[in-house]
């Protein structure tokens, strides 16, 4: 398998209100999924935007791509999923579970502990007819050369997906950052003492060295189309 094996699938989108963007306007942010072609079978990252209360509706405007359009608009078979990885479990990410049921669900154990506590996501989508969890505490090597890394950001069960290709390894990040350049932020700021600069530097999480010891040629993203890549050549 290499990098460009990996499939972005556009799942949606909605309108995140001025109250929540910052900036005093709204902002449509898009909705992606990745399916990664391994050997043990079709892996998905995140399945689309579930149906929600009718106040999130109305707060949040989405417009949905249906899983099997969505995969088949990706130039893959949602049939031939496998395996399902959820970066976190809002009602964005994990819309599409339960037209997957049966199928292995992997997730973080704090992550699944707060959906299920109620008043975090909707209940529906977590524990669905033939709903099969598998909980990771941690990090943890999912299939041969697909390794899952917490990312505690957006979420304190946010998880990440390293996937280990035959000319380099992509991050699938999920949102572990809202944009590109936010991750970029990070990625400068823990190399920020190798680029000669000194004290006082900003500070970015452990878990980024984690990510970038994978030496990743692409980084991608839930809510933003752009790529990350790295200025110099891979590490030897």
């Amino acid at each position: 398998m290499r990098i460009d094996d990996v499939r972005r699938v556009f799942l949606g989108s909605f309108v995140r209100p001025p109250e929540e963007t910052g900036t005093g306007s709204p902002k449509i942010e898009a909705v992606y999924g990745y399916a990664v072609p391994h050997t043990d079978g079709l892996l998905l990252l995140d399945t689309g935007i579930g149906a929600a209360d009718e106040e999130t509706e109305a707060w949040y405007r989405p417009q949905r791509v249906p899983l099997p359009q969505a995969m088949r608009d990706a130039g893959v078979d949602v049939d031939e999923v496998q395996f399902v990885v959820n970066c976190h479990l809002h009602f964005d990410h994990c819309g599409g579970n339960p037209g997957l049921a049966g199928l292995p669900v992997f997730t973080q154990r704090t992550e699944l502990d707060t959906a299920r506590g109620g008043g975090y996501t909707v209940g529906e989508l977590i524990d669905h007819p033939g709903v099969r969890y598998e909980v990771l505490d941690g990090r943890a090597e999912i299939l041969p050369g697909v390794h899952v890394v917490p990312t505690p950001a957006h979420v304190a069960g946010h998880q990440s997906v390293i996937v280990e290709c035959d000319d380099g390894s992509i991050v699938l990040a999920g949102q572990s950052h809202e944009t590109a350049s936010l991750w970029s932020e990070d990625a400068l700021a823990r190399s920020g003492a190798d680029l000669g600069h000194a004290p006082p530097l900003p500070v970015a999480p452990d878990w980024v060295d984690t990510l970038l010891a994978f030496d990743p040629r692409r980084v991608v993203f839930a809510h933003d189309a752009a790529i990350w890549v790295p200025d110099g050549p891979p590490r030897r």
